[in-house]
This record gives structure tokens, sequence and C-alpha cells, in this order.
């Protein structure tokens, strides 16, 4: 009988050991941070966000410091006007303190700045006042305000604003110092006013055969006049020849206030001029001769405050493109470049440049840093151990070494070759010990 087989021994791996409690590794259950994205230039958001703010900052620093003097400018701009004998300027050169009493009386005021404004508001039931120009009035300018059929008062006029509005009957003098006088005329305002202060310049320029005279009052005694009025058959002209009647620092001297407002009160509108320098319209509808002539010459009106806004804006971005220059970097050349063409090229520059202090330096440097190699002393050694160090290995006087390696600069390029010879020699008599 045969014994029966005995089963097959079963191959399979044992199980694995029971992992020990310390070993467990537990997933967390709290918020995880991401990696960065890497973007495809090595660069992440956060970093290229930052990289782009480094870049703006400086501009858009400009830019708020310029919107902030802008909104600064708007705000503190005062309401009233600083133009001298304008009807908003309150100081002493202004004339507020007139035009206030004009409009309490019902006098419609129209402050305007140019030639072509003042035509456009005048008419023949209104009153037009021409206050003193900086520059001067163009004849087309003259021309254009005669035009409009208002009645002119003239404060303070030149030669050719006196004959163009008088019609040649009336010319500018120089009058006596002013003094308190009475009008000796009859003329309405005149006589409402009495006795003022005013600095005479007008005189009679009209002839017998003229059909307008012009009515003259506050003479000085030797024939300048200080106002003069003249009645043509469609409007009326005055002219007076000291700006001190309607200013608010004299206004109130003696009969100042009744002649403003005798002179500016005729009419219920009131045009007032304060002409800009810069002013070259004369309010028609085809340019004229002066404007064409003068309109590229001058700035626009308004255009100082832009101007200022744009050197100030010019000064900031100087400033921050200086402070961007920060040290040089070192970069590789594109080219490869020998040795010797590059020291006989530093060399031309410094003979160009007769630069023999520091040629001898870069020798004088680069010899005693080869012989303290050679001589095992370290790089941070100073003078008096390379010195020391060379004497003991070359026999040679300590001054003499030190005048080689350390001593003044060449006098000139064949002491400069001489003490290239001689730092050769010195280099080869030292040997390491």
């Amino acid at each position: 009988m045969t014994s029966p087989r005995p089963a097959p021994m079963s191959l399979a791996a044992p199980p694995p050991a029971p992992t020990p409690p310390s070993a467990v590794t537990v997933a967390p259950t709290g918020p995880v941070d991401e990696p960065p994205v890497v973007i495809g230039d090595d660069t992440t958001g956060r970093s290229r966000a930052a990289s782009r703010w480094r870049r703006l900052r400086w501009p858009l620093t400009v830019f708020g410091a310029v919107a902030l003097f802008v909104l600064f400018l708007a705000v503190v701009r005062p309401p009233t006007s600083a133009e001298p004998n304008a009807p908003d300027n309150p100081e002493p050169g202004g004339a507020m303190a007139v035009a206030e009493v004009l409009k309490d009386q019902g006098v419609r005021i129209t402050h305007v700045t140019s030639v072509a404004d003042a035509v456009a508001a005048a008419g023949p039931d209104s009153t037009l006042l021409v206050t003193p120009n900086p520059s001067f009035f163009a004849d087309d300018q003259i021309s254009a305000l005669n035009r409009t059929g208002a009645d002119l008062v003239v404060i303070d006029p030149d030669y050719s604003m006196v004959a163009g509005v008088s019609r040649d009957l009336l010319d500018i003098t120089y009058g006596v110092t002013p003094e308190p006088v009475e009008p000796q005329c009859d003329d309405p305002a005149a006589q409402a006013a009495g006795t003022v202060t005013l600095a005479p310049g007008l005189y009679d320029a009209s002839g017998a055969g003229d059909p307008v005279r012009p009515v003259l009052c506050w003479p000085d005694g030797n024939g300048a006049y200080a106002y003069a009025r003249l009645d043509f058959p469609d409007r009326s002209v005055t002219v007076v020849s000291d700006p001190s009647v309607l200013r608010n620092g004299t206004i109130l001297d003696e009969g100042s206030s009744a002649l403003a407002l005798w002179m500016l009160g005729q009419n219920e509108d009131l045009v007032w001029l304060v002409p800009n320098p810069m002013d070259v319209t004369t309010g028609g509808d085809e340019p004229t001769p002066a404007d064409r002539g003068q309109v590229n010459a001058v700035m626009p009106p308004g255009s100082a405050p832009v101007a200022l806004v744009v050197v100030l804006a010019a000064v900031l971005l100087a400033f921050w493109r200086v402070r961007r220059l920060g040290p040089l970097v070192v970069e590789d050349l594109p080219v490869l470049v020998r040795s010797a063409e590059a020291t006989r090229g530093r060399a031309r520059l410094y003979r160009a440049a007769r630069a023999r202090g520091h040629a001898a330096a870069g020798l004088r440097a680069s010899s005693a840093d080869r012989v303290a190699t050679r001589l095992g002393l370290a790089r941070s050694s100073d003078a008096n151990t390379v010195v020391d160090a060379v004497v003991a290995a070359t026999n040679r006087p300590s001054q003499q070494v030190a005048d080689l390696l350390y001593g003044p600069p060449p006098a000139d390029d064949a002491a400069l070759a001489e003490l290239v010879r001689r730092l050769d020699i010195l280099e080869s008599e030292v040997h390491r010990p």
C-alpha cells in the first residue's frame, strides 16, 4: 500500500506585518496651501505682479501727485480774481466796490477779457467800459470797439486808443502833478463829482470847424485835462486819464465814487472789458491781418496753468528717472575679446588721457599681487608685510622695494616705461622660499 501523498505546501506570501500606530500617516483635515503656479518663464503670478508694481509705482506716484496738485488748485482757487480794475477783484487795485454799487442800482454787468467778447456783448443801448490795457490795442480792435454803437468809457488809454475813439479830437499829453481841483466844466458827471484829485493827461486837438467839440474837465492850468466827453450823434465817448477813479483803494477819495457811478450807470447794461495782454481778437467773422500775424506769436489764454503743470510733471519725471539709475550691472561681453587686445585698448585710453598715475597704480598692484602670491602671503596682507617679504627674498633695500611697489606716480612716459622695466626685474628676483 502506498501511503497518501502529503498535501503541497502553500507558497503564498505571508500577510504584511501590522503597522505600528506611531507610523500611521494621518491626512490633514485643514486647508492645504497649494504650491504657486509656475509659468513658462520661471515666474509666478505673485512675482509678476510684484515686478509690474515696481515698474509702475513711480509713474503712478507722479500722476497722483499731479492730480492732487490740480485738485488743490481747484479747491483753493479764490472765487474772486486778482486782475487790476476787474469788477470781481476786492483788492485795492480792483474795482469790485463800484461794480457792487452799480449792481445794487440795477445795472447788469458783463465781465469780458477779449475784444471779441466785448463786441458780442455790447450794443447801442449799453455802456462799454474799457479799462487800461497792459500792452496795447491794435487798430482793428479799436475799430471793432467803435462799431458796437455802445457808449464808450475809456480809462487811462494810450495814444492810439485816444485817437481812435475820439476821431482825432483828443490827444494825450503830460500834465502837472495832480491836486484837488474843481471840474470847471458843465458836464453833469463832473458837476456831481465836484472837487477830485485826478492826474491830467488829455488835451483838446479839435478845431473850430469840427462838428463835435469835447467837454474838458479838471484842468491843470497848462492845457492838460483829466476828463473829456464827446457826444456824437450815435453815441457818447468819455475818456478819463487817471485809473484811480475806479479802484477800490481810491474810490472813496473826494468825489471819485460819484464820477464813476455817473459814467458807468448811464444804461442798464454795462460791458466791463479787462483786456487780456495776449488777446488779438476783433470780433469779426474773418481773421484780420493782426490776427494772422500775431496768433502764432503768443500763447492762447489759459495756457499758463497748463504749462506750469507740464513743467512740474517733467521735473517729477526727471527725478523719477534719476532715482532709478542704480549701480552698474556687470554683464558678459557679447563677443570674445582677447586679453591682449583689452590691455592694449586700456593702455591707449590711459595714454590719450595722460593718466600715468592710474597706469602706474595698476601695474604696481598687479606686481605686488603676483609677488605676494609667489611668497605665500595672504591677499589681505598690508604694504609693510609685502615689502618685508620681498626684501627678505631679494636682499634689496626696503626703501627701494617700497618705492617700486608703492611709490609716487611717474612724471612722464619715460619714467613710466622705466617703472615697468624695474618691476619686471623685481618679479624675476622673487622666488618662493
